[in-house]
């Protein structure tokens, strides 16, 4: 026996209306969730805070104890020692007594020293700048000129291009003759080398005079190293 269905119990032909209406109302229950606002009610009251007391910690006052400095020792006992002496007896030791007393006729004579000491400090100082400078034998022109003929350009300095001025210190001398020559500031070693060797071949000069007389004068002296 055959069974037969009724187009109109089969529930296949509205399966897709089902699924729309569960669709909406799914949508719509997650946008009523979204939605739904719940007021909230006035506090009557924060509550009461409880205050507690704190006590103020006392703190305790202490004084350190002075340390007393040990007392000093007792001062060393002097024992006397008394020789005693016969009236009669002779003492062949006698003081001698030197008046050092100073009196209208009394000569005190300190220059010397003085003199001496100023003396010594003179020949030891070295002036910068004096009454009369120290002076090259023919003047400044002279100068360039001795230097320029004595100078000897090292071979090292011209194959590598060096070339500058060297500022040579030095000091005229009472004697007018050339001491400490030093470099001043330099360029090469090559250079500063043969700076060094033209000041030191230079003639005795002119010395520089203060107060009449000869004093040592620092004295500095520019050199050119140019190639030509």
């Amino acid at each position: 026996m055959e069974l037969k269905k009724s187009p109109k119990a089969d529930l296949e032909n509205k399966r897709s209306t089902f699924v729309q209406i569960g669709l909406v109302i799914s949508l719509g229950l997650c946008l009523l969730a979204f939605e739904w606002t719940s007021k909230v009610e006035k506090a009557a009251s924060l509550g009461t805070v409880a205050t507690q007391e704190v006590e103020d910690e006392i703190i305790p006052i202490t004084r350190q104890e002075e340390v007393k400095p040990p007392p000093p020792p007792p001062p060393p006992k002097v024992v006397e020692v008394l020789n005693i002496v016969d009236n009669e007896a002779d003492i062949d030791e006698e003081l001698d007594i030197q008046d050092t007393e100073a009196d209208d006729k009394t000569v005190i004579d300190v220059a010397p020293i003085i003199r001496q000491e100023e003396e010594k400090a003179e020949e030891s100082q070295v002036f910068f700048i004096v009454e009369d400078m120290p002076e090259f034998p023919g003047g400044e022109l002279a100068l360039r000129k001795f230097i320029a003929n004595a100078i000897k350009y090292p071979v090292i300095a011209q194959e590598n291009g060096i070339q500058g001025k060297v500022y040579v210190n030095f000091v005229v001398d009472k004697d007018g003759s050339i001491t400490a020559a030093k470099i001043a500031r330099g360029v090469d070693p090559s250079l500063d080398k043969e700076a060094l060797r033209v000041v030191n071949s230079l003639p005795k000069w002119k010395p520089g005079m203060q107060r009449g007389k000869p004093v040592k004068v620092s004295y500095t002296v520019p050199i050119s190293f140019v190639l030509q």
